[in-house]
């Protein structure tokens, strides 16, 4: 793995956790999955204007389509939209935690759907990852924690963990943005449905709301997804996937920093665990380089 590999991972990572703490602040101004949509709405858009001033393609191959779609109604629409809507009840710290727990359960998927044996390494990350979870859980069960809430953002990760494994599909064939800003409307058309039918249409205009969405949007919405699409482009997706241990740090970190969530040692050893858990996972899917004799 180069320098530029290194930095786009560590850069991915600090972005995709940071939309956490973003999502917690639209989601006590704005309707979540309608202020989500729009998110999508305008970040899609904004990919193709930059795929075309490239030179990109608006045309996708049959791999590229099915992934695309795949991708875009199970991560913009499952996965954000059902997290977007348990943040309301939901800590930013515990979401992102819980959200990091995407390549455990690509790992299980895996196991159960694919018959892909587990190396002992990736066993014991398993049982650490969903360990260090079930640590944080019992610390917070006798505070304000939302059932409903945790419960979705499970769902979510499990959505999460459909679309990581798309993900192969949607980035070969090139044209990287054009794939980026299809799925990103497909995102906002779905969730689009789904605010219409159900959410009222409250909005609390404040800087808070418009630094946060614009953030969002730019940033975790547009950025991160480009840096994830090429780093998995440059080194795989196994070695890409290895930043994702970084993500419980970080989610805590920003949410901690910038909302003033609390931080106890036990969500402290937990995060630990998790990562450490995750690093395992993915540590044992890259094989050892082997040297040649002449």
């Amino acid at each position: 793995m180069d320098i530029r590999a290194l930095f786009m991972g560590l850069v991915f990572a600090l972005m995709w956790s940071s939309a956490f703490t973003s999502a917690r602040v639209i989601v006590a101004y704005a309707p979540p999955v309608g202020t989500l949509s729009v998110r999508f709405l305008l970040s899609g858009l904004l990919a193709l204007i930059l795929a075309r001033a490239l030179g990109q393609s608006f045309r996708l191959n049959h791999p590229q389509w099915r992934a695309t779609l795949i991708f875009g109604i199970c991560q913009n629409a499952i996965y954000l939209g059902l997290n977007f809507y348990a943040m309301q009840t939901v800590e930013a710290s515990l979401a992102s935690i819980i959200a990091s727990t995407m390549p455990l359960m690509v790992a299980v998927a895996g196991f159960a759907v694919f018959g892909e044996r587990l190396a002992p390494l990736a066993a014991l990350g398993l049982v650490a990852g969903f360990g260090g979870v079930a640590l944080i859980m019992g610390g917070r069960v006798g505070g304000a924690l939302d059932v409903q809430g945790v419960t979705l953002c499970f769902i979510a990760a499990a959505a999460l963990t459909v679309a990581t494994l798309a993900m192969r599909g949607a980035s070969s064939g090139g044209n990287i943005l054009t794939v980026v800003g299809y799925q990103m409307l497909i995102g906002a058309a779905v969730l689009a449905v789904v605010s219409l039918a159900t959410e009222t249409y409250a909005v609390t205009w404040s800087w808070q709301l418009l630094a946060a969405f614009t953030y969002t949007t730019l940033f975790p919405g547009l950025a991160a997804t480009w840096v994830w699409f090429v780093l998995v482009q440059r080194i795989g997706a196994v070695k890409a996937a290895t930043f994702h241990f970084l993500n419980p740090f970080f989610g805590v970190l920003v949410a901690w920093a910038l909302l003033g969530e609390a931080l106890g040692l036990l969500d402290i050893l937990g995060v630990t665990v998790i990562a450490a858990g995750i690093l395992a996972v993915q540590l044992s899917k890259v094989r050892p380089v082997r040297s040649s004799s002449l």
